[in-house]
């Protein structure tokens, strides 16, 4: 925990008001009134930091550290690369990125440079460097923000200049050695796509090659480590005059960039969340895609996790930006919390008078000082904040089971062409998840690269990808006792989205053997009884055989197939596989993760059933420590029953039997 407290402030922009200093001098006043403990500095700066080439000014910057320092208030610096000032554009143009068409794009807007150009690392090392000289070791800078939600939107963020190319090619080289691995690996023998000089390789491009789904998987990772080197970059030269961490904003389920390889390079992880909240009176389809980002969060490090943005109120650039409604703005924030974070910080402080971002939510609106609504509710959640620093401290989340999210994965099976065009990896994620969290049951997000050590249960939903050495990873956890779930159109293709051939890596554990695949419409639907209920096989049917010792819990009920295995299990060492021949329901799945989660031993920290809305976590010491937190999505009262005997940690209230919630509240339960 940075500074042995939960942060709680956000994006600051003094920048836009410096001829106006008597608002710095209320912001400082209302800051303190907020309970405000730390604020990000300099996030878009870099024209007011280096208005002209090589000219830097940065006196405005110390006086407001040193102002922040005397009052309390710690600082999350930033570097400015998230926006290019214009005398930079004017006189390099060669910064700003090339899009897939060919065109360069013209100065302005956020994430338009290129992270390959040289002028633009020269340019940005030089005042990053400038930066960590006056500031690095500053008592109350704790952090480096490095740029600002680095790839910004994929295909806005992605440059297809000569020196991308140039670097793609130099990559692939690298990878795969020699043209001929390169044309195996990625079959261009199909449609005579076979290369014979490394020059004739090019990103793939609308009016060029996009055929080739290797050619598009490998240069989104290239893309990756493009925005992965432009990071190490920053880092590197803050970290020469400064001994601080350093992190870079991620955002929600972001197609772009694998996170995976980021957090290598990574000392915290941070994101940005901004929930639709109230889009539709059940809030629960909402927290559970909140929750789960929180999981992936605090998953990649398997350590606890800053929210770096998020918005006390409204936003503004959905087409309906409705506000939070009373308790929401606390029970959102506490989920953060709850899942692992050590802060609540918001984009933004103040709003901006003018530009795109003016009537996104801010603690301070243009008009009313601190007699708002928001003010309050951030004074409110402020102050119970500064009360939880010491409870939390040294504790994180530390689940039993894990679902598999892969960038690969992901990048691969949405490529595809067939068994359908349609495949959405996120909504079945969340599908699955969904279960867990509404019994409370906390999963961890990891890829196929991570160790499985340590859980019970482990689901990997349209795993379409095995990648290298990841079937000998599942082979040991389910040998060594593991539960483990695959569902239809699993284990497809390897790394270079190559079909395997003869049989599937984990055909023995999964003991099924994979013959065809039907994706039919809605009028041939077909079902199947699980447990006594009927349920929809719908999307995909995957017609597989059991093999000789796997018990098949389910079959087809419909069509030609009727009798082949929809549910299977097979025990393998002493742990046991499930194959999921068919996408199904909601309710299937809750009804078939009841099932597994009895098997595993998994329950929440209640040991209870929950209402519906009502979702529990936990974060545990090293001590053994455990604060639980309660959270009530409803906008209702809620009973939850069955508790045992539990102390409130901040009212020293003891429950026993029952929990009254509510509408919107989370409780901390020690």
């Amino acid at each position: 925990m940075l500074g042995g407290r939960i942060l709680h402030g956000g994006d600051y922009n003094p920048d836009q008001w410096l001829d106006h200093p008597e608002i710095f001098e209320e912001d400082v006043a209302l800051m303190k009134k907020a309970n405000v403990n730390c604020v990000s500095l300099g996030i878009f700066a870099w024209a007011s930091l280096e208005p002209e080439e090589g000219v830097y000014q940065f006196d405005w910057m110390d006086r407001i550290i040193t102002r922040l320092e005397t009052e309390g208030i710690q600082v999350i610096l930033a570097t400015p690369s998230g926006a290019m000032p214009h005398w930079l554009t004017q006189k390099y143009p060669e910064v700003m990125q090339v899009q897939a068409d060919g065109r360069r794009n013209l100065p302005g807007k956020r994430h338009n440079f290129c992270y390959t150009s040289p002028v633009m690392r020269e340019k940005i090392t030089a005042i990053d460097r400038e930066l960590a000289k006056r500031f690095g070791k500053r008592s109350n800078v704790i952090l480096w923000h490095i740029s600002n939600e680095l790839g910004g939107n994929f295909a806005d963020s992605v440059c297809h200049c000569e020196h991308c190319q140039a670097a793609f090619r130099i990559w692939l080289k690298k990878k795969y050695g020699t043209l001929e691995n390169l044309n195996r690996a990625w079959w261009n023998y199909f449609w005579s796509h076979t290369y014979t000089d490394w020059e004739q390789i090019h990103s793939p491009v609308p009016n060029g090659e996009t055929t080739s789904t290797a050619l598009v998987l490998d240069w989104r990772r290239f893309a990756t480590e493009q925005m992965n080197d432009f990071y190490q970059l920053e880092a590197r030269t803050v970290k020469e005059y400064s001994d601080l961490p350093a992190t870079a904003n991620f955002m929600y389920f972001f197609k772009g960039m694998d996170y995976n390889r980021l957090k290598e390079g990574v000392d915290i992880i941070s994101w940005d969340n901004y929930p639709y909240w109230h889009k539709q009176k059940d809030e629960v389809p909402m927290a559970v895609k909140a929750a789960v980002n929180h999981s992936l969060m605090r998953s990649l490090l398997k350590a606890p996790f800053l929210l770096m943005e998020s918005s006390p109120s409204s936003i503004s650039w959905r087409e309906a930006n409705p506000l939070k409604r009373p308790g929401m703005h606390m029970l959102s924030s506490m989920q953060a919390v709850a899942h692992g974070s050590d802060s609540v910080l918001y984009f933004q402080w103040r709003k901006g008078r003018g530009g795109f971002e003016k009537f996104h939510g801010a603690v301070l609106d243009h008009r009313n000082g601190s007699d708002t609504r928001v003010f309050r509710e951030v004074t409110e959640l402020g102050e119970r904040l500064s009360g939880l620093g010491e409870l939390i401290d040294h504790t994180v989340n530390r689940p039993k089971a894990a679902i598999i999210f892969d960038w690969d994965n992901w990048w691969a099976v949405e490529d595809t062409q067939g068994p359908r065009l349609d495949f959405n990896y996120v909504k079945t994620i969340l599908k699955h998840y969904r279960v867990f969290w509404e019994n409370g049951i906390e999963a961890d997000l990891v890829d196929m690269n991570d160790s499985l050590e340590g859980y019970s249960l482990v689901a990997a939903p349209l795993n379409y990808m095995y990648k290298e050495g990841y079937p000998e990873h599942v082979r040991k956890f389910v040998e060594n006792g593991g539960i483990f779930v695959n569902t239809c159109f699993s284990g497809m293709v390897d790394d270079t989205d190559l079909c395997f051939t003869g049989q599937s890596p984990l055909e023995d554990v999964l003991g099924i053997i994979q013959e065809e695949i039907d994706a039919p419409s809605e009028e041939f639907e077909n079902q199947f009884t699980y447990g006594g209920s009927v349920y929809p096989a719908q999307y995909l049917c995957e017609i597989v055989h059991a093999k000789e010792n796997t018990e098949v819990l389910a079959v087809y009920e419909k069509d030609f197939y009727a009798g082949s295995p929809v549910v299977t299990r097979n025990s393998f060492g002493k742990g046991e596989a499930y194959y999921l021949a068919a996408e199904s329901s909601l309710d299937f799945l809750r009804a078939f993760y009841q099932d597994l989660f009895r098997k595993a031993a998994l329950e929440n920290a209640l040991q209870t059933k929950l209402p519906y809305g009502v979702t529990v976590t936990e974060r545990v010491g090293d001590n053994g420590k455990r604060v639980v937190f309660v959270m009530n999505f409803k906008n209702e009262p809620v009973c939850v029953e069955g508790i045992g005997k539990w102390t409130d940690a901040e009212t020293k209230e003891v429950y026993e039997g029952t929990l009254e919630m509510k509408p919107f509240q989370c409780m901390i339960l020690i």
